[in-house]
This record gives structure tokens, sequence and C-alpha cells, in this order.
């Protein structure tokens, strides 16, 4: 297997430097007719080889300036050549640093692929007259312009087909060695240089935090809104037959927050496929002016909840406020999820104040005997403490006497208006 991929390498190789072989037959075909008129001109000979200097080696480094070229090149590399860019697909030339470096490895493209297209036309030229020799009659023949060989018509002449042999050996040879070099050199030269790599690093790393904020927030949004269902479709069960109007009642806010996830999901996902730039606030983005909402919204599935605030709010830096408000809706789930009572059992205490020593954050909410354990295996908790310690804050949760008790506080610099 490893023989097959190692032919199969080299026989690529050799491709990509035919490529340049190509090219290099375009460039000359261009160059002689411009080198023609050049001679007719009868100038000074050093001027006239400064001038064929320029004719034969400006095209190609012009042609390698080209943004597009760092494109197609880096296609032919990664597929004849097998080499992986850390930047894929490589894109084209946008920097002129790019463009010089796209530029030497165009030229150092045809350099080799001419070298090497010399080199096999002469080795399948001549190799194909050597193979036939020994079946040709006895006699003298003319290989190129005053040069001969002698068929003698005996076992001796043998050594020229062993000879063109030797030539197509030698001749992949130097492809794979030329080959390897070029990719060796390919991401050096055509590849991002360090600088770029970290530019490339932090994109990423932009990426995947975006990603993972558009994670917690799908997961506070549509976790919040489910553990409303779950809970309302639980009272409507209970009360359809003694009290169908609170049931019609929890039937609609059900659909209400079923609503709202879904709108909640989809923008999300959509965000996901779109595969946005780094920091585009574009995912929706509730502060702590929409805990009213919230509550509202959590109020409508029987649940009792008492809200305490005191402070300006609208003073909150836009960010923390943001991550209050997830910090809330999350405590609400938690509340809802493993309070192990029916709705109308259940009341809940909020409170929110903001002074000098920062924001403090509180909910507490009774719990069944066997609900002490807000965990519920799931990343409700630990998402609040990883939001939290963001914000360089600190969190309280466990239970004090028979309610559970989540406490937040996060450090802030409230801005005053004049």
């Amino acid at each position: 297997m490893a023989n097959v991929l190692v032919r199969g390498a080299t026989y690529l190789r050799w491709v990509y430097l035919l490529l340049g072989a190509a090219l290099v037959l375009a460039f000359i075909l261009v160059d002689s007719g411009l080198v023609s008129l050049l001679g007719d001109l009868q100038l000074p000979a050093v001027l006239t080889g400064i001038l064929i200097a320029i004719v034969v080696l400006v095209p190609p480094a012009v042609l390698g300036l080209l943004p597009a070229v760092r494109e197609v090149e880096g296609i032919a590399v990664e597929s004849l050549l097998g080499v992986r860019f850390e930047e894929r697909p490589l894109g084209p030339a946008r920097t002129w640093p790019q463009r010089r470096r796209t530029a030497t490895w165009f030229c150092m493209h045809l350099a080799a692929g001419g070298l090497v297209g010399i080199i096999s036309t002469a080795v399948f030229g001549f190799g194909a007259v050597l193979l036939a020799a020994p079946f040709r009659s006895p006699g003298t023949r003319e290989l190129l312009p005053d040069t001969t060989y002698t068929i003698s018509g005996h076992w001796t002449d043998y050594w020229m087909p062993l000879a063109a042999l030797a030539g197509i050996v030698v001749l992949f040879l130097l492809s794979s060695a030329t080959g390897a070099l070029l990719a060796y050199a390919a991401p050096r030269v055509l590849g991002p240089t360090p600088a770029e790599r970290i530019e490339i690093l932090e994109r990423r790393a932009a990426t995947l935090a975006e990603r993972n904020r558009l994670a917690r927030e799908l997961h506070d949004s549509v976790g919040h809104a489910l553990s409303l269902v779950t809970i309302q479709a639980a009272a409507a069960r209970r009360v359809l037959a003694t009290d169908p109007a609170f049931a019609e009642n929890a039937l609609a806010a059900m659909e209400t927050s079923a609503r709202a996830a879904l709108a909640d999901l989809d923008h999300v996902l959509g965000l996901l496929r779109d595969d946005r730039r780094p920091g585009s606030q574009t995912a929706p983005q509730a502060t702590l002016g929409d805990v009213t909402r919230l509550v509202e919204a959590t109020r409508a599935g029987g649940i009792t909840v008492t809200v305490h605030r005191n402070g300006r709010l609208e003073s909150l830096p836009a960010a923390v406020s943001r991550e209050a408000y997830r910090i809330v809706q999350e405590g609400l789930t938690n509340a809802i999820r493993h309070a192990g009572r029916p709705a109308d059992e259940l009341d809940v205490e909020l409170s929110i104040n903001l002074d000098a020593t920062g924001l403090q954050l509180e909910l507490t909410n009774p719990v069944a005997g066997t609900s002490s354990d807000h965990s519920g295996g799931g990343r409700g908790l630990a998402g609040i403490r990883e939001r939290v310690a963001v914000l360089r804050g600190s969190v309280e949760a466990g239970l004090v006497r028979d309610r559970w008790r989540l406490a937040v506080t996060l450090p802030v610099a409230v801005t005053t208006k004049g």
C-alpha cells in the first residue's frame, strides 16, 4: 500500500511540474516574438540584453502578483503535491506581502517545471528512439544533427533500451525529489506568515467564543420556555375538568412560550448557519430591562413571582445587564424545573439590587425533599457560574431552611447621568 502511495505521489508531483513547463512554453511563445522585435531595432548589445531580460522575467513576476494566482496555486499544490495549509481553502492574496510571496512561488514553479519539462522531453523523445533500436535493421542512424548511433544487429544493442528505461527512472526520481522540495517550501512561501497564523487563530478563537455564547443563549431561552410549557401543561391537566378557564389560559401561555422558543431557536440556528463574523451583535440581546416580560411569562403558568427592585438598573453597563438577565432567566428555569411541586403551590422571590457595592441578584423558591439539588445533570448552575466568572463576580447556591437560594454578586461601575 505504501509503495502505491509513493508512486501516486511521484506521478502527481510530475504532473504539477509539467503544468509549470506548459506555462513556461506559453511564455516562450510570447517572448520569442518580443525578442525578435527587439533584435530588429538594432539597439546596443547591452541595452538589448537588458530589455530581453526584462521581457523574459517581468511577465511571470507580474502575473504572480495577481490575487487569484495564490488561490489557483493553492488548489494545485494541495491536489498534486499533497500539502495541507493552515488556511483552508487558500484564498486570494489580499496583502502585498502575500502577493510578493505568491510571485516568488510562481517563479519557483516555472523554473522547476521548465527544468523537468526539458528533461522529460529529452527522456521520452530520445527514449522512444533508443527503445526501438534493437528492432531496427543494422546501420548508422542520426539521433541529432551531427550525432549518430550505430545499430549492429547483435545483443550489444540492448544497452540502448536499458538506457532509455534508466532515463525514465531517473526522470521520476528527479520529479519526486523536486516535488518534495516544493511541497516542503509551499507552506513557508504560499502559506500564512507567523503574524497571519496568529490572526487566523484569533479569528478561530473569536468564532468559537461567539458560538459558545450563542449556545448559552439558546440553552437559557429554550430551556426556560420548555420548563414553563412543562409546568403549565401539568397545571392545565390537573384543572381541565374543574376549571376550564384556567386550563385555557395555561394552554394560551404554553402557545406563547413555545412560539417564543421556536423564534429564538430559528434565529440562533440561522446565525450558526450564516457563520457570521465574530462580534456581530445580531442575536437576541435581552437586558434587565426585559425582566418584566420574563416575569409575566412565568406568572402566566400560575407561578407566583414576587419582584423587589432597588437602584437605577438603566445605568448598568450593557454587557453586565445582558448577562444579569440570562442569570435571572436561568434561575427562574431552575426554580420551575426542580421545585418538585405544582405551579399553583410554587412561589418565587426575585430581588434585584444595585448599589455602590455592585449588582446583587437573589432568587429563592421552595423545594421538595427529593429536589434539593438544582444541578439536575444539566448546564444551568454551571452556566451561571461561567457567566459570573467572566464578570469577576461571586455565586452562592444552596438550601436555606426549606428554600433554595441563588445569590449572585456582580461588581460593576455604575454610570451616572448628569
